[in-house]
């Protein structure tokens, strides 16, 4: 599939797809393998660019990976871990942030780490100061290079009392990779309680791990000395469940996604039913369509888990174009994610972007004069234009908004959806989508 996608929009989408595992969890279960002395399976691992990337990297520090064409299911063997040559790492890593995640395992393995100079999408400043903290207290040292930073533990790692300034889920990842084979116990307070956190847990238990999650985002993991393989079936990405369900309300389709489940995706159920959308959940999956008539306006906030999670927006955003009246988001997660509705206002929606923190409670961006607030008036309808894809959840918004438009709608920079949409094109073919591609 080409870079660029011409969109002919105005057709409801209707049909089925299917989601697998979470982004957001794989390449974290994937890191985890580093830490384990057997063979690691896991399944349900969709084919994404992220997936590569964090493939490469692996197999950059000795881990032999197969596929079969078997439930989506990957063998990693992490036997033979060695260090990756530096050029090696920068090179593949790309855009993506996850060598930051590899510290804490190479640490225990090899007793030292590379962190090249970090990408990923820019929605926001998302520093990797919340990492290094965290390692430092677990004892690393932190030495800055010109091409990035080399992580030691002359010591080795120790548990440690920690407790983040924010429920960051990369923090929170990165303390339970690095605690497992710690000396002693830690505990983190404030920690992200996401699905996609859980699921790991549940990895890295059956590896032998000991975690207990406690209340009040409190997550306790005694150090052990040895670490077990794993065979796990990954949970399903409720952010492109999400991305589908919002995709069906904009086009007025109607679009089962096999693969959905209730449970993670409960908050976003009851604003997509409070918009006017109707959804019917069965042990296959989630049927998602607009029931005819108005959508109505709302009034949202964006949340760490259990509430609305910040990747549901964007294209939520899309949809709240077609509702009647004035609706209003208020994005407490990342600072900068109302960039890509510039876009959108060129295809005639009416959206307002400002600093203050409108139809909630103040945020910590309240003071820092971040335009992280959207007043979003209704329904306008959308015309075809020229844009270009921002980032990952912006990007498919994109794709939503020309499905919904009237005429051919260009959309360049579409590789950046490859990194979270396994085959979003067969799937566009399959809801009966009208598109071309150079």
């Amino acid at each position: 599939m080409g870079n660029v996608l011409r969109i002919t929009g105005g057709v409801p989408l209707v049909g089925d797809v299917e989601v697998r595992g979470a982004k957001n969890f794989v390449s974290k279960a994937m890191v985890a393998a580093l830490l384990a002395e057997e063979e690691c399976r896991l399944r349900n691992v969709p084919e994404i660019s992220d997936v590569q990337i964090v493939s490469g990297l692996l197999e950059l520090h000795g881990v032999r990976i197969d596929s079969t064409d078997h439930d989506g299911e990957l063998v990693l063997d992490p036997t033979n871990v060695e260090q990756a040559h530096v050029a090696d790492i920068d090179a593949h890593a790309g855009s993506s942030r996850v060598p930051v995640l590899l510290c804490g395992p190479l640490l225990h393995r090899l007793g030292e780490a590379f962190i090249p100079d970090l990408g990923g999408c820019r929605i926001g400043e998302r520093p990797i100061n919340y990492h290094l903290d965290v390692l430092r207290q677990f004892g690393a040292v932190v030495e800055k290079r010109p091409e990035g930073m080399r992580l030691t533990a002359p010591e080795g790692l120790r548990g440690a009392r920690i407790r983040l300034p924010y429920p960051s889920v990369g923090s929170t990842e990165q303390v339970l990779l690095t605690a497992v084979r710690a000396h002693g116990t830690t505990e983190l307070r404030n920690a992200a309680i996401e699905p996609e956190i859980m699921d790991l847990v549940a990895v890295l238990q059956k590896m032998g791990a000991v975690i207990s999650v406690q209340t009040d985002r409190v997550i306790e993991i005694e150090g052990v000395e040895r670490l077990g393989g794993f065979d796990h079936r990954a949970i399903p990405d409720r952010m492109e469940a999400g991305s589908w369900a919002c995709a069906a309300l904009a086009t007025g389709g109607d679009i089962y996604v096999l693969g959905a489940q209730q449970q993670p995706m409960m908050t976003f159920l009851n604003v997509f039913r409070k918009i006017g959308g109707a959804f019917d959940v069965d042990d296959e999956g989630i049927r998602f369509w607009h029931p005819g008539g108005e959508l109505h306006s709302i009034a949202l906030e964006t949340d760490v888990h259990p509430g609305f999670m910040t990747d549901w927006q964007q294209p939520m955003v899309v949809v709240l174009t077609q509702t009647t009246g004035l609706s209003i988001i208020h994005e407490t997660v990342y600072e900068n994610r109302f960039g890509f509705t510039d876009a959108l206002n060129e295809m005639g929606a009416h959206i307002q972007i400002y600093s203050e923190c409108l139809g909630g409670s103040p945020c910590r961006f309240g003071r820092a004069d971040y335009r992280h607030s959207a007043a979003i008036s209704g329904p306008s309808p959308l015309h075809a234009a020229e844009i270009t894809v921002p980032d990952l959840r912006g990007g498919f918004s994109y794709l939503i908004a020309a499905l919904a438009a009237e005429g051919e709608s260009t959309v360049n920079g579409t590789e950046i959806i490859y990194r979270g949409y396994e085959r979003f094109g067969e799937k566009l073919d399959a809801l009966g989508a009208a598109y071309t591609t150079d």
